[in-house]
Protein backbone atom coordinates (compact mmCIF):
# COMPACT_ATOMS: atom_id res chain seq x y z
CA UNK A 1 0.00 0.00 0.00
CA UNK A 2 1.74 3.12 -1.24
CA UNK A 3 -1.03 5.58 -2.15
CA UNK A 4 -3.44 7.45 0.08
CA UNK A 5 -6.38 6.35 -2.05
CA UNK A 6 -5.46 2.71 -1.37
CA UNK A 7 -5.73 3.06 2.42
CA UNK A 8 -8.49 0.87 3.85
CA UNK A 9 -7.52 0.66 7.53
CA UNK A 10 -6.21 2.94 10.26
CA UNK A 11 -3.01 0.88 10.10
CA UNK A 12 -2.61 1.99 6.47
CA UNK A 13 -2.94 5.64 7.53
CA UNK A 14 -0.33 5.01 10.22
CA UNK A 15 2.14 3.84 7.59
CA UNK A 16 1.43 6.86 5.41
CA UNK A 17 1.94 9.19 8.37
CA UNK A 18 5.20 7.43 9.23
CA UNK A 19 6.40 8.03 5.68
CA UNK A 20 5.45 11.72 5.54
CA UNK A 21 6.52 12.85 9.02
CA UNK A 22 9.98 13.15 10.57
CA UNK A 23 10.64 10.39 13.05
CA UNK A 24 10.41 12.75 16.03
CA UNK A 25 6.94 13.92 15.01
CA UNK A 26 5.65 10.46 14.09
CA UNK A 27 6.91 9.00 17.37
CA UNK A 28 5.15 11.81 19.23
CA UNK A 29 1.87 10.46 17.82
CA UNK A 30 2.77 6.79 17.97
CA UNK A 31 4.59 6.45 21.29
CA UNK A 32 3.65 5.97 24.91
CA UNK A 33 5.18 6.21 28.35
CA UNK A 34 8.14 4.24 29.65
CA UNK A 35 8.12 0.64 28.32
CA UNK A 36 4.80 1.27 26.50
CA UNK A 37 3.12 -1.65 28.26
CA UNK A 38 -0.17 0.18 28.67
CA UNK A 39 0.01 1.50 25.12
CA UNK A 40 0.06 -2.09 23.86
CA UNK A 41 -2.47 -3.35 26.39
CA UNK A 42 -5.05 -0.81 25.24
CA UNK A 43 -5.18 -2.45 21.82
CA UNK A 44 -4.69 -6.01 23.08
CA UNK A 45 -7.75 -5.70 25.29
CA UNK A 46 -9.90 -5.36 22.18
CA UNK A 47 -8.14 -8.36 20.63
CA UNK A 48 -8.91 -10.43 23.74
CA UNK A 49 -12.61 -9.57 23.54
CA UNK A 50 -14.54 -11.57 20.96
CA UNK A 51 -18.03 -11.33 19.53
CA UNK A 52 -21.02 -13.64 19.93
CA UNK A 53 -23.11 -12.80 16.83
CA UNK A 54 -26.75 -13.48 16.12
CA UNK A 55 -27.10 -15.02 12.68
CA UNK A 56 -29.94 -15.17 10.15
CA UNK A 57 -30.85 -11.56 10.91
CA UNK A 58 -31.82 -9.56 7.83
CA UNK A 59 -29.61 -6.60 6.99
CA UNK A 60 -31.08 -3.18 7.64
CA UNK A 61 -29.85 0.42 7.87
CA UNK A 62 -27.84 0.92 11.04
CA UNK A 63 -28.64 3.77 13.41
CA UNK A 64 -25.37 5.31 14.58
CA UNK A 65 -26.65 8.51 16.19
CA UNK A 66 -25.83 9.34 19.78
CA UNK A 67 -26.99 12.08 22.14
CA UNK A 68 -24.36 12.98 24.72
CA UNK A 69 -24.96 15.66 27.34
CA UNK A 70 -27.99 16.70 25.31
CA UNK A 71 -25.89 17.19 22.15
CA UNK A 72 -26.59 15.21 18.99
CA UNK A 73 -23.83 13.39 17.11
CA UNK A 74 -24.21 11.40 13.90
CA UNK A 75 -21.60 8.88 15.06
CA UNK A 76 -20.82 7.09 18.34
CA UNK A 77 -17.29 8.48 18.42
CA UNK A 78 -15.77 11.93 18.85
CA UNK A 79 -12.26 13.10 18.03
CA UNK A 80 -10.23 13.17 21.26
CA UNK A 81 -7.96 16.03 22.32
CA UNK A 82 -4.51 15.54 20.79
CA UNK A 83 -1.95 18.14 21.79
CA UNK A 84 0.32 19.90 19.32
CA UNK A 85 -1.63 18.71 16.27
CA UNK A 86 -0.19 21.64 14.33
CA UNK A 87 3.01 19.57 14.26
CA UNK A 88 1.33 16.92 12.11
CA UNK A 89 -0.13 19.20 9.44
CA UNK A 90 -0.52 22.96 8.93
CA UNK A 91 -3.39 24.31 11.05
CA UNK A 92 -3.86 20.74 12.20
CA UNK A 93 -6.45 21.42 14.89
CA UNK A 94 -8.59 23.45 12.49
CA UNK A 95 -8.31 20.73 9.83
CA UNK A 96 -9.37 17.98 12.25
CA UNK A 97 -12.25 20.02 13.66
CA UNK A 98 -13.53 20.79 10.17
CA UNK A 99 -13.45 17.10 9.17
CA UNK A 100 -15.29 16.13 12.36
CA UNK A 101 -17.99 18.71 11.77
CA UNK A 102 -18.45 17.66 8.15
CA UNK A 103 -18.97 14.07 9.38
CA UNK A 104 -21.54 15.16 11.92
CA UNK A 105 -19.47 14.36 14.97
CA UNK A 106 -17.60 16.30 17.63
CA UNK A 107 -14.06 17.54 18.08
CA UNK A 108 -12.35 18.11 21.43
CA UNK A 109 -9.61 20.73 21.39
CA UNK A 110 -6.59 20.36 23.65
CA UNK A 111 -5.36 23.26 25.77
CA UNK A 112 -1.97 22.41 24.24
CA UNK A 113 -3.09 23.41 20.77
CA UNK A 114 -1.05 25.24 18.17
CA UNK A 115 -4.17 27.07 16.94
CA UNK A 116 -6.26 29.62 18.81
CA UNK A 117 -9.41 28.10 20.26
CA UNK A 118 -11.58 30.71 18.54
CA UNK A 119 -10.16 29.75 15.13
CA UNK A 120 -10.76 26.05 15.76
CA UNK A 121 -14.37 26.58 16.80
CA UNK A 122 -14.98 28.75 13.74
CA UNK A 123 -13.52 26.01 11.51
CA UNK A 124 -16.18 23.42 12.34
CA UNK A 125 -19.89 23.38 11.66
CA UNK A 126 -20.25 20.68 14.31
CA UNK A 127 -20.01 20.56 18.08
CA UNK A 128 -16.67 21.26 19.72
CA UNK A 129 -15.63 20.72 23.34
CA UNK A 130 -12.63 22.29 25.08
CA UNK A 131 -10.18 20.20 27.11
CA UNK A 132 -8.64 22.02 30.05
CA UNK A 133 -5.27 21.79 31.79
CA UNK A 134 -4.70 24.10 34.75
CA UNK A 135 -1.39 25.28 33.28
CA UNK A 136 -0.32 28.68 34.50
CA UNK A 137 -2.62 28.61 37.50
CA UNK A 138 -6.24 29.43 38.24
CA UNK A 139 -6.27 32.93 36.70
CA UNK A 140 -4.85 31.69 33.39
CA UNK A 141 -7.26 28.75 33.31
CA UNK A 142 -10.25 30.96 34.13
CA UNK A 143 -9.33 33.23 31.23
CA UNK A 144 -9.21 30.22 28.88
CA UNK A 145 -12.57 28.99 30.19
CA UNK A 146 -14.13 32.38 29.48
CA UNK A 147 -12.70 32.37 25.95
CA UNK A 148 -14.05 28.85 25.31
CA UNK A 149 -17.49 29.81 26.58
CA UNK A 150 -17.58 32.96 24.45
CA UNK A 151 -16.46 30.99 21.38
CA UNK A 152 -19.35 28.53 21.74
CA UNK A 153 -17.71 25.32 22.97
CA UNK A 154 -20.38 22.87 24.12
CA UNK A 155 -18.64 21.20 27.07
CA UNK A 156 -15.52 21.55 29.17
CA UNK A 157 -13.34 18.44 29.50
CA UNK A 158 -11.07 18.49 32.57
CA UNK A 159 -8.16 16.05 32.39
CA UNK A 160 -7.17 14.70 35.82
CA UNK A 161 -4.37 12.20 35.06
CA UNK A 162 -1.48 14.63 34.43
CA UNK A 163 -0.06 15.49 37.84
CA UNK A 164 3.24 15.43 35.94
CA UNK A 165 4.05 14.65 32.33
CA UNK A 166 4.63 10.97 31.60
CA UNK A 167 8.11 9.76 30.65
CA UNK A 168 7.78 9.37 26.88
CA UNK A 169 11.12 7.84 26.03
CA UNK A 170 10.78 8.17 22.27
CA UNK A 171 10.23 11.92 22.58
CA UNK A 172 13.22 12.32 24.90
CA UNK A 173 15.51 10.40 22.56
CA UNK A 174 14.24 12.21 19.46
CA UNK A 175 14.59 15.67 20.97
CA UNK A 176 11.09 16.64 19.85
CA UNK A 177 10.80 19.54 22.28
CA UNK A 178 14.02 21.07 20.93
CA UNK A 179 13.07 20.57 17.29
CA UNK A 180 9.82 22.46 17.57
CA UNK A 181 10.56 24.56 20.63
CA UNK A 182 13.56 26.35 19.23
CA UNK A 183 16.63 25.37 21.26
CA UNK A 184 19.22 25.70 18.44
CA UNK A 185 22.08 23.94 20.21
CA UNK A 186 20.11 20.99 21.58
CA UNK A 187 18.36 20.40 18.25
CA UNK A 188 21.52 19.95 16.18
CA UNK A 189 21.81 16.14 16.64
CA UNK A 190 18.24 15.74 15.42
CA UNK A 191 18.29 17.92 12.31
CA UNK A 192 18.99 15.01 9.96
CA UNK A 193 15.60 13.45 10.53
CA UNK A 194 13.88 16.71 9.66
CA UNK A 195 15.94 17.57 6.61
CA UNK A 196 15.08 14.21 5.03
CA UNK A 197 11.40 15.26 5.12
CA UNK A 198 11.51 18.55 3.22
CA UNK A 199 7.78 18.65 2.43
CA UNK A 200 6.91 18.50 6.11
CA UNK A 201 9.57 21.09 6.97
CA UNK A 202 8.34 23.54 4.34
CA UNK A 203 4.75 23.13 5.50
CA UNK A 204 5.78 23.59 9.14
CA UNK A 205 7.76 26.75 8.43
CA UNK A 206 4.99 28.23 6.29
CA UNK A 207 2.55 27.55 9.12
CA UNK A 208 4.57 29.68 11.51
CA UNK A 209 7.46 27.46 12.48
CA UNK A 210 8.35 27.17 16.16
CA UNK A 211 5.46 26.05 18.33
CA UNK A 212 3.74 27.97 21.07
CA UNK A 213 0.41 27.52 22.81
CA UNK A 214 -1.92 30.47 22.12
CA UNK A 215 -4.62 29.19 24.48
CA UNK A 216 -2.30 29.56 27.48
CA UNK A 217 -1.75 33.29 27.93
CA UNK A 218 0.71 34.20 30.69
CA UNK A 219 1.57 37.86 31.24
CA UNK A 220 -0.01 38.66 27.89
CA UNK A 221 2.06 36.14 25.90
CA UNK A 222 1.40 32.66 24.51
CA UNK A 223 3.33 29.98 26.38
CA UNK A 224 6.36 28.64 24.45
CA UNK A 225 6.52 24.94 23.61
CA UNK A 226 9.65 24.42 25.69
CA UNK A 227 7.84 25.49 28.85
CA UNK A 228 4.97 23.00 28.57
CA UNK A 229 6.42 20.04 30.45
CA UNK A 230 7.63 22.14 33.36
CA UNK A 231 4.38 24.11 33.54
CA UNK A 232 2.30 20.91 33.55
CA UNK A 233 4.27 19.58 36.50
CA UNK A 234 3.58 22.80 38.39
CA UNK A 235 -0.16 22.68 37.67
CA UNK A 236 -1.63 20.35 40.24
CA UNK A 237 -5.36 19.65 40.26
CA UNK A 238 -7.52 18.17 43.02
CA UNK A 239 -11.17 17.24 43.30
CA UNK A 240 -11.75 20.50 45.16
CA UNK A 241 -10.71 22.44 42.05
CA UNK A 242 -13.74 21.18 40.17
CA UNK A 243 -15.94 23.50 42.22
CA UNK A 244 -14.40 26.73 40.91
CA UNK A 245 -13.96 25.24 37.42
CA UNK A 246 -17.63 24.32 37.32
CA UNK A 247 -18.64 27.77 38.58
CA UNK A 248 -16.46 29.51 35.98
CA UNK A 249 -17.75 27.32 33.17
CA UNK A 250 -21.42 26.98 34.16
CA UNK A 251 -22.06 24.33 31.51
CA UNK A 252 -21.66 20.58 30.88
CA UNK A 253 -18.54 19.32 32.64
CA UNK A 254 -16.65 16.16 31.62
CA UNK A 255 -13.91 14.58 33.75
CA UNK A 256 -11.33 12.69 31.69
CA UNK A 257 -8.84 10.24 33.16
CA UNK A 258 -11.07 8.09 35.35
CA UNK A 259 -9.67 4.60 35.79
CA UNK A 260 -11.33 3.17 38.90
CA UNK A 261 -14.76 2.96 40.48
CA UNK A 262 -13.53 5.15 43.35
CA UNK A 263 -12.48 7.95 41.00
CA UNK A 264 -15.77 7.64 39.14
CA UNK A 265 -17.61 8.27 42.39
CA UNK A 266 -15.27 11.17 43.27
CA UNK A 267 -15.92 12.75 39.86
CA UNK A 268 -19.68 12.40 40.21
CA UNK A 269 -19.64 13.83 43.73
CA UNK A 270 -17.56 16.76 42.46
CA UNK A 271 -20.18 17.61 39.88
CA UNK A 272 -19.15 15.85 36.67
CA UNK A 273 -21.90 15.44 34.08
CA UNK A 274 -19.92 12.78 32.20
CA UNK A 275 -16.69 10.87 32.72
CA UNK A 276 -14.12 9.47 30.32
CA UNK A 277 -12.44 6.17 31.15
CA UNK A 278 -8.91 6.93 30.03
CA UNK A 279 -5.26 6.19 30.75
CA UNK A 280 -4.19 9.00 28.41
CA UNK A 281 -3.57 6.56 25.59
CA UNK A 282 -0.78 4.90 27.57
CA UNK A 283 1.16 8.17 27.68
CA UNK A 284 1.14 8.85 31.43
CA UNK A 285 1.47 6.10 34.05
CA UNK A 286 2.73 2.94 32.37
CA UNK A 287 1.68 -0.45 33.69
CA UNK A 288 -1.97 0.36 34.34
CA UNK A 289 -4.79 -1.72 32.94
CA UNK A 290 -6.30 -1.21 29.51
CA UNK A 291 -9.30 1.09 29.51
CA UNK A 292 -11.58 -1.57 28.05
CA UNK A 293 -10.70 -3.87 30.96
CA UNK A 294 -11.69 -1.31 33.60
CA UNK A 295 -14.76 -0.01 31.74
CA UNK A 296 -17.27 -2.42 33.40
CA UNK A 297 -16.10 -1.36 36.87
CA UNK A 298 -16.54 2.33 36.08
CA UNK A 299 -19.90 1.82 34.34
CA UNK A 300 -21.20 -0.04 37.38
CA UNK A 301 -20.03 2.73 39.72
CA UNK A 302 -21.54 5.45 37.54
CA UNK A 303 -24.92 3.77 37.25
CA UNK A 304 -27.41 6.09 35.62
CA UNK A 305 -26.03 9.24 37.28
CA UNK A 306 -23.63 10.29 34.50
CA UNK A 307 -22.76 9.25 30.97
CA UNK A 308 -19.56 7.24 30.52
CA UNK A 309 -17.20 7.55 27.58
CA UNK A 310 -13.94 5.75 26.84
CA UNK A 311 -10.70 6.26 24.94
CA UNK A 312 -7.56 4.24 24.36
CA UNK A 313 -6.61 1.58 21.83
CA UNK A 314 -9.38 2.07 19.29
CA UNK A 315 -8.13 1.32 15.78
CA UNK A 316 -11.18 -0.31 14.16
CA UNK A 317 -14.91 0.20 14.08
CA UNK A 318 -15.29 -3.20 15.72
CA UNK A 319 -13.39 -1.77 18.71
CA UNK A 320 -15.98 0.98 18.97
CA UNK A 321 -18.77 -1.62 18.97
CA UNK A 322 -17.07 -3.66 21.69
CA UNK A 323 -16.80 -0.61 23.93
CA UNK A 324 -20.46 0.23 23.32
CA UNK A 325 -21.42 -3.32 24.24
CA UNK A 326 -19.72 -2.85 27.60
CA UNK A 327 -21.70 0.25 28.45
CA UNK A 328 -19.91 3.31 27.17
CA UNK A 329 -22.17 5.95 25.67
CA UNK A 330 -19.59 6.78 23.00
CA UNK A 331 -15.84 6.67 22.55
CA UNK A 332 -13.09 9.16 21.84
CA UNK A 333 -10.55 8.34 19.14
CA UNK A 334 -7.12 9.96 19.20
CA UNK A 335 -4.32 8.20 17.37
CA UNK A 336 -6.75 6.82 14.80
CA UNK A 337 -7.44 10.28 13.40
CA UNK A 338 -3.99 11.70 14.24
CA UNK A 339 -2.46 9.17 11.84
CA UNK A 340 -4.85 10.43 9.17
CA UNK A 341 -3.93 14.04 9.96
CA UNK A 342 -0.24 13.22 9.72
CA UNK A 343 -0.76 11.34 6.46
CA UNK A 344 -2.84 13.87 4.54
CA UNK A 345 -4.28 16.64 6.69
CA UNK A 346 -8.02 17.20 6.64
CA UNK A 347 -8.72 14.57 4.00
CA UNK A 348 -6.72 12.10 6.07
CA UNK A 349 -8.92 12.79 9.09
CA UNK A 350 -12.02 12.44 6.92
CA UNK A 351 -10.64 9.12 5.65
CA UNK A 352 -10.07 7.88 9.21
CA UNK A 353 -13.62 8.82 10.19
CA UNK A 354 -15.03 7.08 7.11
CA UNK A 355 -12.98 3.93 7.80
CA UNK A 356 -14.32 3.73 11.35
CA UNK A 357 -17.91 4.48 10.29
CA UNK A 358 -17.83 1.79 7.59
CA UNK A 359 -16.32 -0.71 10.05
CA UNK A 360 -19.05 -0.01 12.61
CA UNK A 361 -21.86 -0.55 10.10
CA UNK A 362 -20.35 -3.78 8.79
CA UNK A 363 -19.72 -5.08 12.31
CA UNK A 364 -23.26 -4.35 13.44
CA UNK A 365 -24.78 -6.05 10.40
CA UNK A 366 -22.64 -9.13 10.96
CA UNK A 367 -23.55 -9.14 14.66
CA UNK A 368 -27.24 -9.06 13.75
CA UNK A 369 -28.01 -5.73 15.39
CA UNK A 370 -28.93 -2.43 13.75
CA UNK A 371 -29.45 0.01 16.59
CA UNK A 372 -26.72 1.05 19.02
CA UNK A 373 -29.26 0.91 21.84
CA UNK A 374 -29.61 -2.84 21.32
CA UNK A 375 -25.92 -3.54 21.96
CA UNK A 376 -24.95 -5.14 25.25
CA UNK A 377 -22.48 -7.49 26.95
CA UNK A 378 -24.41 -10.51 25.67
CA UNK A 379 -22.75 -9.88 22.29
CA UNK A 380 -19.27 -10.41 23.79
CA UNK A 381 -17.06 -13.03 25.35
CA UNK A 382 -13.42 -13.02 26.38
CA UNK A 383 -11.00 -14.95 24.18
CA UNK A 384 -10.39 -17.37 27.06
CA UNK A 385 -14.11 -18.18 27.47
Amino acid sequence: MTRFDDAITIADLRLLAQRRLPRAVFDYIDGGADAEITLRENTRAFERTIFRPRSAVASAPCRLERTILGMHFALPFLLAPVGSSRLFFPRGECAAARAAGDAGTGYILSTLSGCRLEEVKAATRGTAWYQLYIIGGREVATHAIARAKAAGYGALVVTIDTAVAGMRERDARNGVKHLVGGNPIAMLPHLGGVLTHPRWLIDFLRDGGLMEFPNIIIDGNAMPYLDAGRALGESSLSWADLAWIRAAWNGPLVVKGVHTADDARHAIDAGADAIVVSNHGGRQLDGVAATLDVLPEVVAAAGDRVEVLLDGGIRRGSDVVKALCLGTRAVLVGRAYAYGLGAAGERGVAKAIDILRTDIVRTMNLLGVHDLNDLGPHFLASASS
